[in-house]
């Protein structure tokens, strides 16, 4: 009986989470996949950019009683496992908000950065929580560049998605840039968002992001996103780690 719980910045990636992952791992052996917004999302008077690390972390290892006490379930569930889903792009790399690995991988080659946060993740999640948890029940996955970046795997789909077919030739120029939507750069004026919201104007991700991946659905984002087909395999094969 395993559980996963996933720690979400916003409510396109809880929607994704909900309807979309949670059915898929079903048939890899989980009986529960949840979503947990980071801090108290919903009440936010500004949405869009994420909290810094040492307030985010507090909602993952279990401190903050707005997610639940995580650590009580990593501690007492041995079947219960962690992961993230956050955008690279929106992370603070500087000051006191700055999350781990950030700042150091603005500075490697596309191949090392989303490696570089997820393992500072988890040896910062590891030394909090001491020598006997198990890092395997902490998966961490940040999303390159942001989430509107995975919708670059099919553009057909994504136009269809949010009501503009006829963008199709446009979305696809953007992606034939790249060797894969995932690469789609973190610039402020040429991050996915930025483009998206270029060629649709009032494009708002809260909706359109999530009907866009409805239709695009999770075997194109697989094909088309390695750093995310590595992250999917890895929570497929979560039930049966060792724990």
């Amino acid at each position: 009986m395993a559980r996963l719980l996933v720690h979400v910045e916003g409510q396109t990636e809880e929607t994704f989470v909900n309807e979309i992952l949670e059915p898929h791992l079903w048939h890899f052996g989980f009986t529960s996949v949840s979503a947990r917004l980071l801090g108290n999302a919903r009440q936010r008077d500004r949405r869009g950019g994420i909290r810094g690390w040492d307030s985010v972390c507090g909602d993952i290892r279990g401190w903050d009683s707005v997610c639940g006490d995580i650590i009580r379930n990593l501690r007492q569930d041995p079947h219960c496992f962690t992961t993230t889903l956050v955008d690279y792009y929106a992370l603070p790399q500087s000051g006191a908000k700055a999350w781990p690995g950030r700042s150091a991988a603005a500075q490697l080659p596309f191949p090392q950065k989303a490696a570089t946060v997820q393992a500072a993740l988890l040896a910062d999640i590891s030394a909090t929580l001491g020598s006997s948890f198990n890092p395997a029940r902490f998966a961490p996955y940040v999303m390159m560049h942001e989430f509107e970046g995975l919708l670059f795997s099919d553009c057909d789909g994504f136009s269809r998605g949010i009501g503009r077919p006829e963008l199709a030739p446009a979305l696809q120029a953007i992606r034939d840039q790249f060797g894969s939507p995932e690469e789609i750069n973190d610039s402020p004026l040429t991050c996915p968002s930025r483009r998206v919201a270029e060629l649709a104007p009032g494009y708002e991700k809260p909706l359109l992001g999530t009907l866009a991946v409805l239709a695009i659905g999770l075997p194109a984002i697989r094909v088309e996103c390695p750093l995310f087909r590595a992250w999917l395999e890895r929570l497929e094969a979560l039930p049966n780690a060792s724990l």
